[in-house]
């Protein structure tokens, strides 16, 4: 997605860049889900972005909870996270690291099988 993408201020100009769908939605209902084009697919042409909205039994609202979403994740898809520095390990850190490798080597020579030279 463009970085210099200015979402519009109103629902009405996010609506025009849109690819609107209206589907009969699935799920409990009975007739009227079957008989109404309620759910509402929208489809951002300038970024690709698909949301689907079925929640409601009224299209109007569909499509303004669809509008919702979009502007969310048109928003999270702008964002991007600053890049990371990278730190160096402090002194007493490495210190700690390298007193726990002559632990674990110390506990490793204790682990060794005993030969018959050693008796």
């Amino acid at each position: 997605m463009d970085q210099d993408y200015t979402m519009p201020e109103t629902d009405d100009a996010l609506l025009a860049e849109c690819d609107v769908t209206t589907f009969r939605a699935t799920g409990p209902g009975g007739q009227g889900v079957n008989t109404t084009d309620s759910a509402v697919r929208l489809k951002h042409r300038p970024s690709g972005i698909v949301v689907v909205a079925r929640r409601e039994r009224s299209q109007y609202l569909n499509k303004k909870a669809a509008l919702t979403r979009l502007r969310t994740r048109i928003a999270e898809a702008q964002h991007v996270d600053p890049a990371r520095i990278p730190t160096r390990k402090s002194r007493a850190v490495k210190r700690a690291m390298v007193e726990g490798k002559r632990v674990a080597a110390r506990k490793k020579t204790l682990r060794k099988r005993v030969s018959a030279d050693d008796e």
